[in-house]
């Protein structure tokens, strides 16, 4: 499987769209800062979202799609699947 997400800094003010192919391991990483990034200098921490496929090439579109999103769009589809901007690690973790 592989994943597109977006996560954010707990003022929910930085969104950043990421994908991989193990989403847990992931958002550890970008939780514990394990590297030098953009996500370790913003502190964006909190996975609020994320979609699922088994098609790389489709997901990685995906990604890019996203990441040309205005944040106005961003939001929209994380309010419809979150609305709380809850952290979904525990979820994604179990």
């Amino acid at each position: 499987m592989f994943y597109v997400y977006i996560m954010t800094n707990p003022t929910n003010r930085v969104l950043y769209v990421g994908f991989t192919s193990d989403l847990a391991r992931r958002v550890y990483e970008h939780r514990n800062k394990l590297a030098d990034s953009f996500t370790k200098k913003y502190n964006v921490i909190k996975c609020v979202y994320y979609e699922c496929g088994d098609n790389y090439d489709a997901v990685l579109a995906r990604e890019k799609q996203l990441k040309n999103w205005r944040r106005d769009k961003k939001e929209f589809i994380i309010n419809q699947k979150n609305p709380n901007w809850g952290d979904l690690y525990d979820e994604i973790t179990s």
